[in-house]
């Protein structure tokens, strides 16, 4: 069956439906939300570009993911897994018992004096209580912020500024397979330096860390209390109705001016957008195991570890460990046949990472993976040597997709629960409901199929995504609504094809100009990652007094792989000769131990081109491992 036939199918009704009538189509959707007050309207538009879904509802967003499936008769059945690979223990919480754990936790916090709408700053590893918190919060209709644990004293405090939290919860640190990271002197530094003044910290006591309360409370100002001693006096709190259009939660990404973006999420339309895409993309509902790999202190761990699963019912996995080295690169396949994993979400970066250490998927046929259905990656570019790699080791559809963390959810996927569309190597296949994506070119002219531009999204945006930045409407619409008037700016570039398909190529900084010639980095990083001795790669665009830019390679070796760099340097510099052409240039290769990445998998592409070309660069506080980036320099500066 073609894509083109598939597309008249039953996926394209839903999407056309979605955008030619907003308001009959997500108020359908919002039946599978439990309301205390049921909207009668979906959209307000009436402070466009400021857009406000189901401004007249009322609802728990705790009790949907909880209460609610008691009342069903299914407090027996398993809600969250814990497991740890760090610590080699398995923790598994019924709904009955994972209600009670969040009903205590928000008694505490509520015994702390937090309420509707204040803010609570959540910095925890990957243990039960993580996502206990962020429950717990919302059950009282508070605000969380979920800062990754293990960032740096100043970006957490950079956070506890802008969010002005009362309360922050902690714990003594985390585990990672070569050290444990060591979180109270941080928090301490944190409230230190923060001007927002923190009233109380709550500590998760974990064993085998050096500091305790005693080392840190002395000199704070604020008061330091233990997480276990403050649960066992709580009284359980109920869940708190509050307007949809309530914040949920503030998450931060980076700004370009050094300060953080607080992007907002809503109770409403959250609930409505997740519940709709675990069903249409996901395909998971009651009774079904899903496994994100990722961190709560993500969008994608929001999301898909925590709220998503929960709001349909499903069992969701909290995995404290990595893609590889804990012990192998076959824990995935661990976990998916020792938990009955239907759906398996991972970022690209990890499963380069697993293919790097099992370039055979050995350790694939070690373990019975015959639950899973699907396989689901997002965060960096798919690429196609990876997808089918991956795709023929797991004999399961491999399914991409693309969203922000502004957007909270899919911007487009193949919706496998509505109906399985034909792949497209190197696509996110199509828009999801509610996703008007138009490819524009500078002037704000919509491109015709088949011409790469900015990816922009008519406005509205659906529900689920940021109504606005914390505190400064004016900043959300300068950011994002000023470039095209009318539409959502995405920063990344890619196109459409004559079936609709969209392929997403890369920020659109990081598409180069070759002597006039506009091209992708991430069209040449698919050539590039195509090698059989290639198991990932970047490529960026360096100065070139003659060209303007030229395009430089930079890749790690699959493992076992031992090749001459000059025979290598020859052999990819004619495969992008021979796929994108000569216009490329496509002739500066280095072979390196690793990429710098982010903590969520994003290469660094934009600091590995301004030390290349010899600019001021700053290093993003999200930094995975500065050594990585440091061992690289000299390689990056032998390029100018």
């Amino acid at each position: 069956m073609g894509a083109e036939h598939t597309l008249r199918g039953e996926y394209r009704k839903i999407h056309e439906h979605s955008l030619r009538d907003r308001e009959d189509f997500w108020l359908h959707a919002a039946q599978c939300v439990d309301w205390d007050r049921s909207p009668d309207r979906a959209v307000d538009d009436s402070a466009a570009p400021i857009y406000r879904w189901f401004p007249d509802a009322r609802l728990s967003l705790s009790r949907n993911c909880l209460d609610r499936h008691l009342e069903a008769g299914r407090g027996g059945d398993i809600a969250l897994i814990h497991d740890s690979a760090v610590t080699g223990r398995v923790r598994r919480y019924t709904y009955a018992e994972l209600t009670e754990e969040v009903a205590r936790c928000a008694g505490m916090l509520a015994e702390l004096g937090v309420g509707r709408g204040d803010r609570v700053i959540i910095y925890l590893p990957m243990i039960p209580q993580a996502p206990i918190a962020m429950l717990a919060c919302a059950r009282l209709g508070a605000v969380h912020s979920v800062v990754f644990g293990g960032f740096a004293a100043a970006e957490l405090a950079s956070r506890i500024d802008d969010a002005t939290p009362d309360v922050v919860l902690t714990a003594s640190g985390g585990i990672e397979p070569s050290r444990r990271v060591e979180y109270l002197p941080t928090v301490a530094e944190a409230v230190a330096l923060a001007r927002h003044p923190v009233r109380e910290v709550v500590v998760q006591h974990r064993g085998g860390f050096a500091h305790d309360i005693e080392d840190v409370a002395a000199d704070s100002a604020a008061r330091w209390q233990d997480w276990g001693l403050l649960i066992d006096q709580a009284p359980p709190a109920g869940p708190v109705s509050v307007p949809a259009t309530d914040p949920l939660y503030v998450l931060y990404t980076s700004g370009t001016t050094g300060r953080p973006k607080g992007v907002v999420r809503d109770q409403g339309g959250t609930a409505v957008a997740l519940s709709w895409s675990m069903a249409a993309v996901f395909d998971i509902g009651p009774g079904q195991t899903m496994l994100t790999a990722s961190d709560v202190g993500w969008v994608v761990g929001h999301s898909y570890i925590v709220y998503g699963p929960l709001l349909v019912g499903a069992t969701t996995v909290l995995y404290e460990g990595k893609p590889v080295g804990t012990p192998d690169a076959g824990v995935f396949w661990r976990m998916v046949a020792e938990h009955g994993v239907s759906a398996l979400f991972t970022a690209p970066t990890a499963l380069r990472a697993i293919r790097k250490a099992d370039p055979e998927a050995a350790l694939v046929g070690e373990h019975d993976i015959s639950s899973l259905k699907h396989l689901f990656a997002a965060g960096e570019r798919l690429d196609p040597e990876t997808q089918r790699w991956i795709g023929q080791a797991l004999a399961v559809p491999v399914i991409d997709n693309w969203w922000q963390t502004e957007t909270g959810w899919p911007i487009a996927a193949n919706p496998v629960g509505i109906e399985a569309l034909p792949v497209k190597e190197g696509s996110a296949t199509v828009p999801m409901a509610g996703y008007d994506v138009v490819v524009l070119d500078p002037l704000g002219e919509e491109l015709p199929a088949g011409q790469e531009g900015n990816i922009a999204l008519r406005l509205p945006l659906p529900p689920g995504t940021l109504p606005t930045l914390w505190g400064d409407d004016q900043r959300y619409i300068d950011s994002y609504l000023s470039v095209f008037p009318g539409f959502y700016t995405t920063g990344d570039s890619g196109f459409l094809d004559e079936d609709g398909y969209l392929f997403v190529m890369g920020r659109t900084d990081d598409v180069i100009n070759v002597a006039g010639h506009r091209l992708s980095t991430g069209a040449i990083e698919a050539v590039v990652a195509a090698h059989p001795a290639v198991a990932e790669c970047a490529v960026i665009g360096l100065a070139d007094e003659l060209k303007g830019q030229r395009a430089g390679g930079y890749v790690v070796l699959k493992s076992g792989h031992d090749v001459d760099v000059e025979v290598l340097r020859e052999e990819l510099t004619s495969l992008v000769r021979r796929t994108i052409g000569p216009v490329a240039g496509f002739k500066d290769v280095a072979v390196v131990p690793a990429l710098p990445k982010t903590r969520s998998g994003k290469i660094l592409r934009k600091t590995m081109r301004q030390i290349a070309d010899g600019q001021e660069h700053r290093v993003p506080s999200t930094i995975e491992d500065l050594s990585v980036l440091e061992e690289l320099i000299p390689v990056l500066r032998r390029s100018r």
